[in-house]
């Protein structure tokens, strides 16, 4: 006999940002199998999420989540929808810095404190009236190892990860005596574009340093003690269960998915 864990998420409005790819269509995939319905903003549609709509379970909505109207006509999609019980701060991106700290300008430091922490400062602000009308919700903010793993090929991206956690424990103490809980996921290296892509991270270090991407994930690979990458799907399922009432009396914590990348306590 199969037993399916029933995540109650049928229903439930569930916005997500940065939705269009890697983690973040990952994690809308997932809350759309478990049967709630999703508000994905992200910059440009995909096929997947096309899919979803075409289905009835997703809407997108074009949104620079950097921006302080990306956010704010995100959610408001899904308040015209009825309201928001879930949402998932996905949206970030890394650019590598391979000359170091010296050539990050300030442009740059804007840019990845924008997307990296503003975007969710920005849409937490304006999702918590709609939640409190519910009578409560979940946030799920995706952070990084890197937030207690600086790297200086991109410290303005593992200092918003750094600020993002404070962020995140700092809303679960407020807001869970209301009903809101609030939790962040670190991943490790995820198996996404990000990575992997012809332009991803494994790439532009292999150009660097003169070796070959393979290499450099092979490298990144047996940093982890189980010797391979998280995959997006693991990510989004770990979502979908802080999302849910199955973990009722969870918030205020970091839940690390990274094959044991992280080695201290």
């Amino acid at each position: 006999m199969v037993i399916v864990m029933n995540m109650h998420l049928t229903d439930k409005i569930a916005v997500v940002t940065g939705a269009s790819k890697g983690i973040g269509l990952a994690i809308s995939e997932a809350f759309a199998a478990a049967g709630a319905y999703v508000v994905a903003g992200a910059r440009h549609n995909s096929p997947e999420l096309q899919a979803l709509e075409a289905a009835g379970l997703a809407t997108f909505i074009t949104a620079d989540l950097a921006t302080p109207g990306g956010p704010q006509a995100l959610v408001a999609a899904a308040a015209e929808r009825g309201g928001v019980d879930i949402l998932v701060n996905n949206a970030g991106a890394v650019v590598p810095h391979l000359g170091g700290f010296v050539t990050v300008t300030d442009e740059d430091w804007d840019a990845a404190w924008s997307l990296g922490l503003m975007s969710a400062v920005r849409t937490t602000r304006a999702a918590i009236p709609h939640m409190m009308d519910r009578g409560g919700g979940s946030i799920v903010v995706i952070g990084s190892v890197n937030a207690v793993l600086p790297d200086p090929n991109f410290l303005d991206y593992t200092t918003t990860k750094a600020a993002l956690a404070n962020l995140a424990k700092g809303l679960s103490k407020e807001f869970g005596p209301k009903g809101i809980r609030v939790n962040t996921i670190s991943p490790g290296p995820v198996s996404t574009d990000l990575w992997l892509g012809d332009d991803g991270l494994a790439a532009r270090v292999a150009a660097a340093s003169g070796t070959g991407s393979e290499d450099i994930v092979k490298s990144v690979s047996a940093s982890a003690v189980t010797g391979r990458f998280t995959t997006p799907q693991e990510v989004a399922d770990l979502a979908v269960f802080l999302a849910s009432d199955r973990s009722a009396n969870i918030t205020g914590s970091d839940i690390r998915i990274d094959g044991g990348y992280v080695t201290t306590i």
